[in-house]
């Protein structure tokens, strides 16, 4: 990027802080790092809607996915959710329980690792089955619907903590919160697509590295340094699996 144009885009990024209460910093390319998430984000959201409209989600629609005890139909309901939860949280008032990181957040939630059965993970199901009650083709129009209307409103977002009903006492920032969705809509997309035979979706490098990032902090916390070592360094000694969930 030319040095002025460079300056350019700081100068508005900038003036946008100022406006919405933002300190902005910025990536060695010299765009903000909170609008680089949020860009990500919607970048990988339109991916997602676009892999909900094709037509081998609706010709699969009531079959099994590749996730166990989930059909198409319910998988691609809780896809959405990812996108309709944005918007859910930034109409709600601002939470008073106290703000962790997006790191604190994933070691204090009680699905990871857990059993298939609890009534979290039943509710997960049953609540992807309803989100997606009117269809493939209804539920396609309202994520993208729902993209566009985050196009307009979320770049100028303030950064303020968010909360989901389901959570413990705590709440995250939005951009950390735009963060975990980008990981729920990268890992989510990919199940769908290889559940009715489509190639995985190819996403911008900055998002995949996001997303691997998170994941490998979560599988250090889960199986232990030596174990992630091994499995990323000696194929000879590795265990059997760091899944982080």
């Amino acid at each position: 990027m030319p040095i002025s144009a460079a300056r350019g885009v700081r100068e508005c990024i900038a003036l946008a802080a100022r406006l919405t209460g933002q300190t902005p910093t910025y990536n060695e390319r010299g765009t903000s790092k909170v609008t680089q998430a949020r860009e990500l984000y919607l970048s990988v959201a339109d991916t997602a809607a676009r892999l909900l409209a094709a037509p081998e989600v609706a010709d699969r629609w009531r079959r099994p996915s590749s996730l166990a005890k989930l059909s198409v139909q319910g998988l691609a309901g809780h896809l959405a959710g990812q996108v309709f939860f944005v918007p859910a949280v930034l109409a709600d008032p601002v939470p008073t329980e106290p703000a962790v990181s997006i790191h604190e957040y994933y070691a204090r939630v009680s699905w990871i690792g857990s059993d298939l059965n609890t009534p979290f993970n039943q509710a997960i199901r049953s609540g992807g089955e309803e989100e997606a009650s009117e269809g493939p083709a209804a539920l396609a129009e309202r994520v993208a619907a729902c993209v566009e209307e985050l196009r307009a409103t979320l770049p100028a977002s303030p950064d303020r903590p968010v909360r989901r009903p389901t959570w413990g006492p705590w709440s995250i920032s939005l951009d950390d919160f735009i963060t975990s969705r980008l990981l729920e809509l990268v890992l989510h997309s990919d199940d769908l697509a290889h559940s009715v035979g489509l190639p995985t979706p190819q996403f911008p490098a900055p998002a995949v590295e996001t997303v691997v990032d998170l994941l490998s902090r979560i599988a250090l916390r889960r199986h232990g340094a030596t174990n992630v070592l091994r499995a990323l360094s000696r194929s000879e000694r590795a265990p059997l699996s760091i899944s982080a969930f």
